[in-house]
């Protein structure tokens, strides 16, 4: 019995090592295939020959040419590229996560006639991609232009709009539905004690919402820090231009593919991306209301 018992007690100990074993062989597969593209990219920008059918993993003769060559060169003011990819971000961001978390906090918390008409209408709209209405968007800039030329073409401003437009009706219906899983009983507790509506949301709610507003700062930061297509669109002088439209340009022509400063530029224009997640990962975390309402 005894011997049946420990050769049980063995074999449960050889499963849960092997169990260990495998799972750490597919983690290693699953970091290296995710690592590779940028370990690619990060050789190929240090790589002196603007090709990449011919890239190795170590290139031959390493060098920083790339990266002077992108940050030197006044015919490509990448820096300038760069300081406008940053500047649009964070305003939309900043915009869409202020507007969406007042308008979502409404469809949540009040009961008017036409909620849920506008509910389904917000909806519907996003079910169909900008790039659909790329020449209704272009054309609706241009008319803004003519009375507001800070929102027109070939403006900051007039992309921003767009960019507004955009994100607000996906981002209602994500974080309405993170407000609905919030207890009313803390705004009714909070007006019982002499709070208004806007001090319950203020004070209460909002930072309960933390981690959606992470969510979709991130999300709107990504999607807007990386557009080509309306970009390119909206935006016709050079100056005006954002990183990712400086990148696209290096790489259109047939013969004059610049790779090794498109990919040099790429790593530098990861960076706020990177630095955004290292400075909200800690809010990235859900159930702050557990406890927040006793049962």
């Amino acid at each position: 019995m005894s011997e049946s018992k420990s050769n049980f007690s063995l074999t449960k100990t050889t499963i849960k090592r092997l169990k260990i074993v495998i799972y750490s062989i597919v983690g290693c597969v699953a970091i290296l295939f995710t690592l590779f593209p940028v370990v690619w990219v990060v050789s190929a920008s240090f790589n002196p020959l603007d090709s990449i059918s011919s890239q190795r993993l170590i290139p031959a003769n390493p060098t920083i040419e790339n990266y002077t060559q992108l940050l030197t060169d006044p015919s490509r003011p990448y820096v300038k590229w760069f300081l406008n990819s940053v500047k649009i971000s964070s305003i939309t961001s900043i915009l869409v996560v202020s507007l969406t978390t007042l308008g979502a906090y409404a469809f949540s918390r009040f009961r008017f006639r036409g909620r849920r008409s506008l509910l389904v209408t917000i909806l519907l709209v996003q079910v169909f991609p900008n790039t659909l209405a790329i020449v209704a968007i272009f054309l609706i800039v241009q008319q803004i232009g003519f009375y507001f030329p800070a929102f027109g073409l070939n403006t900051h401003g007039g992309l921003i709009l767009v960019y507004l437009g955009a994100a607000l009706g996906g981002n209602v219906w994500l974080m309405k539905g993170f407000f609905d899983t919030i207890p009313r009983e803390l705004d009714e507790a909070a007006l019982i004690d002499g709070a208004s509506h806007w001090q319950s949301f203020w004070r209460i709610i909002l930072p309960l919402m933390r981690p959606m507003l992470v969510v979709i700062t991130i999300l709107t930061y990504i999607s807007t820090y990386g557009d080509v297509i309306i970009a390119r669109v909206l935006l016709r002088d050079s100056s005006q231009y954002t990183m990712a439209i400086g990148l696209w340009i290096l790489i259109q022509g047939w013969y004059t593919e610049e790779w090794g400063v498109f990919t040099a530029g790429a790593l530098l224009g990861a960076a706020p991306v990177i630095i955004l997640f290292y400075a909200l990962q800690n809010q990235l975390v859900s159930g702050l209301t557990q406890g927040a309402v006793k049962g």
